[in-house]
């Protein structure tokens, strides 16, 4: 749980838990969490406690996305998926990790993301915070989903716009960032189900055939970034 104050009531009756909170949360022997978006809410349920059977509401404040215009002037905040529904632009980046054999690192989302779950895409997606530079977004998404860090340049920027079948759209200034890395990640399994490691040639002959198995945003963002590759002498052949 991110950017926001924890707030709690029982499910009877809506009644403040009985003070202290925290120590009563230690002592639930099973917890299931599940979620639900505008605002987020976290269902906290204790099977067996005192032979009784019990639902914790809490919820915390949705995770807000930077709004621009098309020079990426900053012109406020708003729910990330209210943005999303409405089609707004906002700042977001795009993380593409290489290793010295110019293989790309992809993953593939988990299975229980709320759009485009199992689908493949670059290394890591996300939105910067207030206050966070486009390179301090990367480097905290790059640890939070695949578990490593390392350097981080900006390549290029641009906008582009992908409806999702679910009725959401991503309309984003998209900031592309390139980083080098020769080693395992650490996947999360909240935000990944799967990685490897795919040149370039062959993700964009796959592309081609299956362009069902990625993303919506990752199919526009790697003809820029393939390109950027080519011009740079990036591929690495054979």
């Amino acid at each position: 749980m991110q950017d926001g104050a924890l707030s709690c009531m029982s499910g009877e009756g809506g009644r403040p838990l009985d003070q202290p909170q925290v120590p009563f949360f230690r002592k639930l022997p099973t917890i299931q969490t599940y979620s639900c978006y505008n605002p987020i809410t976290i269902f906290y349920e204790a099977v067996n406690l005192r032979k009784a059977r019990r639902t914790y509401f809490c919820s915390v404040e949705e995770e807000k996305v930077i709004l621009v215009d098309s020079e990426d002037r900053p012109l406020g905040t708003m729910p990330k998926m209210e943005a999303h529904e409405k089609a707004v632009l906002h700042r977001a980046f795009s993380v593409f990790i290489l290793n010295d054999r110019g293989e790309v690192m992809l993953q593939q989302r988990a299975a229980h993301k709320y759009h485009s779950p199992l689908l493949w895409a670059n290394t890591c997606c996300s939105h910067q915070r207030v206050g966070e530079s486009n390179i301090e977004a990367g480097r905290r998404r790059l640890e939070e989903e695949m578990g490593f860090d390392t350097e981080l340049k900006e390549l290029f920027h641009f906008i582009y716009k992908a409806p999702f079948d679910n009725g959401l759209t991503e309309h984003e200034l998209d900031h592309v960032l390139l980083g080098h890395y020769n080693g395992e990640p650490s996947i999360n399994p909240d935000e990944v189900h799967a990685w490897k490691w795919m040149k370039p040639q062959d993700i964009q002959s796959d592309m081609k055939e299956s362009p069902e198995q990625y993303t919506a945003w990752f199919r526009i963002i790697f003809d820029r970034f393939h390109q950027y590759l080519t011009q740079n002498n990036l591929i690495h052949e054979g």
